[in-house]
C-alpha cells in the first residue's frame, strides 16, 4: 500500500510542482517511508512510499527510464512467470521492484500489459515519446484511482478523494445521486463519488489521457459461460487447493511481520492456517492473528472456533474486546481517512483490528474478504435440482441445508423448491405435477390441497387472466424495498426509481447457478467495499491484502460445476474438502457464523446512544432534504424497545441499517 498522485496541466503548467506537492502532502498516511515528485512540463507524477515487500526497500517512485515515468501502487504476484519475458534490470530479481515489472510489461505490450500483470495495482505511465498518460487499475479494484477531468482543462488523479479535494481549481459540489444510491442500498455505479466532478477509474480499466481527452476500455471480464471439466471430486478438491496455497503464498511476499484477521470463520481460518503452514516451512515465522472477542455479547463470541485454529501452533494471537466499543466509538478518527458517507455498520471491527497490528509492528494483513462469494454458498444448487425434477436429491441437500444454515425446511422449500412446482402447472405438465406433490407431500408433510391451490390452480389463472384480459403482474417497487428512509420528493427529484431500474442486477432464471455466481462477482458494491477497507489499512500504515480475489482463484471458482459450490446441503464443499487436512474439522464443517446484529444493537444503545440521539435531534436540513425524519424516528423507536418489542431480527436488523445510514449521512453533512 502506497500513495500516489498527479497532474496533466494543459492549461496551468506553472502550477504543477506545487500543486503536485500539496497532493502528496494530503496522502501522508499511506506512505510514512519516503516521499518523491516529478515534474516535467505539463506533466507531475507524485509518490508516497510503504514499505512491504523486500522489494520495495530498494524502489524509487516516480521511476524513470527513458522517455518513460511511471508512479505505482502497486504488488505483482506473477513475478517469476514474467521474468523470463521481460527485459528487466541486470541484477537479482529480488532487487528488481514491482514497478520495473510494470515499466518492462509496458514496453513489451504497451497498453495490453494489464492483461498480463497479477497481483493489485493501480499506476500511471507518462509516455513522452507519445505524449500520453497511461492509466491501469487491478482486476477487482483492490487499489483505488480517482481521477478528475474536465475538457481543456487539467486532469489530476489520486488514491484518494481527499489528494484531489487539495486542489482549488477542482470544485467541491456534492454528487446527490451518489447519496440516493447510497440510501437505497444500491451502489452498482462503479464510477461516481459523493463529488460531482471526481470519478473513479473502475476495476478491470485502463485509461489513456491526452492533450485532445481521456479514453476508457475494460481489458478484462470474467466469463459466464466457461465450465471446468475434471475427473473427479478428489481432482476438483485437489486444483482448488493448489490454486487457494499460490493465492495466500504470492501474497506473503513481505519485508515485516504478517497478520491476519481470524474470525474462525470458514474464510479467515482457511487463509490463516494455509498462511501459517507455508510461514512455517519457509521462514519459520509465526504468523500474527487479530481476532475480535465478546465477553458480554456472547452470542457473537467465536472463540471456540478461533481457537480450534490455533491448537496448530505457529500463531502470535492478539485480541480486540469488541464488546466495549460501538458502531460510532472511532467516527471522529475515521473521517479524518474516509472522504464519502459510506460507511457500512461493521466498519468499526476492522479498524480496531488493524489498530491492533500497527501496534504489534505488523505492516500486511491478511483477511478472508468476500470468500463465500468467491467459492460460492453455491445454494442456488437447490434451485437447479428442483427444477431438474431431481426431488429426492434435493430434499436429501435441502434438510441437511437446513441445519446447517440453521433455516426452516418449509422456508426453504418455499424458497428453492416450490417455484419448480409452479412452472410445472404453467407448462400444464399436470402429471409430473401430480407426482411431485405427492412426494413433497409425504417427504415434507406439506398440505397436498395447499400444494394444488397455490402452486398450481392460482399460477394456472393468472396466467389466463394475462392472456386473454391483458392482467399484468403486480410491478415490484424496488424504491420500496429499502424502505422509507429516502425523502420522497428527493427521490422524485433524482429519478431514483429509473436509476434503481438502470443498475439493479438483471433477474435470472432459477437453476441458472453460474449465472448467479457471476453475478454476485460483478457486483459494483464489491469495488466500494475494497477501497473502504484499503482506506481502513492505510489509516494505520498497513497494506491488507485478500487472497479469495486471486485473478485465478475466481476464475477457477466461477468455472467449476455446481455440484462443486454445493453439495449434500453443504455450500463451499470444494474448499472444505480442497483444505481436508489444513483445517480443523470443527472449522472446516461449520454451516452457519455468528450474526453480528446482537453486538450492533448493544453498541448502539448502551455505548453509543447520546451520539446516536443527538445526531437524529439536532440534524441539519441540508440532510433532512434527503432523508425522512419520520421514518428515522419511527425506525429508532423500535431499535429502542428491542426486545420487549418481540421484533424479529430480520425487521430488527432493517431499522438498525435504517438508523444507521441516516445517522451516519447527517455526521458525514457535520464535516463538511
Amino acid at each position: 500500500m502506497s500513495g500516489i498522485a498527479g497532474i496533466y496541466a494543459v492549461d496551468q503548467p506553472s502550477t504543477t510542482s506545487s500543486e503536485l506537492r500539496q497532493m502528496v502532502d494530503a496522502l501522508a498516511h499511506r506512505g510514512p517511508d519516503g516521499m518523491n515528485t516529478w515534474c516535467q512540463g505539463l506533466v507531475g507524477l507524485g509518490h508516497r512510499m510503504l514499505w512491504t515487500t523486500p522489494e520495495s526497500l530498494h524502489e524509487q517512485l516516480p521511476l524513470i527510464k527513458g522517455n518513460l515515468v511511471i508512479t505505482a501502487d502497486a504488488r505483482i504476484d506473477n513475478r517469476d512467470e514474467l521474468a523470463p519475458l521481460l527485459s528487466l534490470p541486470d541484477r537479482p530479481l529480488e532487487k528488481v521492484a514491482d514497478s520495473e515489472f510494470i515499466l518492462a510489461a509496458y514496453e513489451r505490450w504497451g497498453s495490453d500489459c494489464p492483461n498480463h500483470l497479477l497481483g493489485d495495482f493501480a499506476f500511471v505511465i507518462w509516455d513522452k515519446q507519445k505524449q500520453q498518460l497511461f492509466c491501469a487499475r487491478d482486476h477487482f479494484g483492490v487499489k483505488p484511482f480517482y481521477y478528475f477531468h474536465q475538457v481543456d482543462k487539467s486532469f489530476a488523479f489520486a488514491s484518494e478523494i481527499k489528494g484531489l479535494l487539495c486542489l482549488d481549481w477542482i470544485p467541491q459540489r456534492i454528487n446527490e445521486t451518489r447519496i440516493a444510491d447510497y440510501l437505497a442500498l444500491m451502489l452498482e455505479d462503479q464510477v461516481i463519488t459523493i463529488y460531482e466532478d471526481i470519478l473513479r477509474l473502475p476495476p478491470a480499466s485502463r485509461m489513456w489521457v491526452d492533450a485532445s481527452g481521456i479514453k476508457i476500455e475494460t481489458y478484462w471480464q470474467l466469463d459466464p459461460n466457461y465450465e471446468l471439466k475434471l475427473e473427479s471430486d478428489a481432482a476438483y478438491a485437489e486444483a482448488f487447493r493448489e490454486i487457494f496455497t499460490k493465492a495466500v503464498k504470492c501474497r506473503l511476499r513481505s519485508a515485516f511481520p504478517v497478520g491476519s484477521h481470524l474470525s474462525g470463520g470458514l474464510d479467515s481460518s482457511s487463509v490463516s492456517c494455509v498462511a501459517r503452514n507455508i510461514l512455517s516451512e519457509t521462514t519459520g515465522e509465526t504468523l500474527h492473528t487479530f481476532s475480535n472477542i465478546f465477553d458480554t455479547v456472547k452470542e457473537c463470541d467465536e472463540r471456540v472456533y478461533i481457537e480450534e485454529v490455533l491448537k496448530q501452533g505457529g500463531y502470535t494471537p492478539h485480541y480486540i474486546h469488541a464488546d466495549t466499543f460501538g458502531p460510532l466509538s472511532d467516527v471522529e478518527q475515521i473521517w479524518n481517512y474516509e472522504d464519502e458517507p459510506i460507511l457500512g455498520p461493521s466498519h468499526h471491527y476492522p479498524w480496531r483490528l488493524n489498530q491492533a497490528a500497527h501496534e504489534a509492528n505488523v505492516r500486511i494483513v491478511f483477511d478472508g474478504f468476500d470468500g463465500d462469494t468467491v467459492v460460492s454458498h453455491g445454494l442456488d444448487r437447490l434451485h437447479e435440482l428442483a427444477f431438474q425434477q431431481k426431488w429426492p436429491e434435493f430434499a436429501e441437500a435441502l434438510e441437511v441445508a437446513s441445519k446447517n444454515y440453521k433455516s426452516p425446511v418449509n422456508y426453504m422449500l418455499a424458497y428453492y423448491g416450490l417455484p419448480a412446482l409452479r412452472q410445472l402447472s404453467k407448462r400444464g405438465q399436470w402429471l409430473a405435477f401430480a407426482k411431485t406433490v405427492n412426494y413433497i407431500h409425504h417427504r415434507f408433510q406439506y398440505s397436498r390441497r395447499s400444494l394444488l391451490i397455490r402452486q398450481g390452480i392460482k399460477p394456472v389463472f393468472r396466467k389466463i387472466l394475462q392472456k386473454f384480459y391483458r392482467v399484468s403482474e403486480k410491478p415490484v417497487d424496488d424504491l420500496a424495498k429499502v424502505g422509507e428512509i429516502i425523502n420522497a420528493h428527493f427521490a422524485e427529484q433524482v429519478c431514483l426509481k429509473e436509476r434503481i431500474d438502470q443498475y439493479a442486477p438483471k433477474p435470472i432464471a432459477p437453476g441458472a447457478v453460474r449465472q448467479k455466481h457471476w453475478q454476485s462477482m460483478t457486483e459494483g458494491v464489491l469495488s466500494v467495499n475494497l477501497e473502504a477497507v484499503d482506506r481502513c489499512a492505510a489509516a494505520f500504515g498497513l497494506e491488507a491484502r485478500h487472497p479469495f480475489l486471486d485473478r485465478r482463484l475466481v476464475e477457477f471458482c466461477l468455472a467449476v460445476p455446481a455440484d462443486q459450490k454445493f453439495r449434500r446441503g453443504f455450500g463451499r464443499m470444494i474448499m472444505r474438502q480442497g483444505l481436508g487436512n489444513i483445517l480443523p474439522q470443527a472449522v472446516q464443517w461449520r454451516g452457519d457464523k455468528a450474526d453480528m446484529t446482537a453486538n450492533f444493537v448493544s453498541g448502539l444503545l448502551n455505548i453509543n446512544r447520546p451520539l446516536f440521539e443527538q445526531v437524529l435531534h439536532q440534524s441539519s436540513p441540508s440532510v433532512l432534504g434527503y432523508v425522512n425524519l419520520d421514518t428515522w424516528k419511527k425506525s429508532w423507536d423500535r431499535v429502542t424497545q428491542f426486545p420487549e418489542s418481540n421484533k424479529t431480527v430480520n425487521s430488527m436488523t432493517k431499522d438498525c441499517f435504517t438508523v444507521w445510514r441516516a445517522t451516519v449521512l447527517a455526521l458525514w453533512f457535520q464535516r463538511l
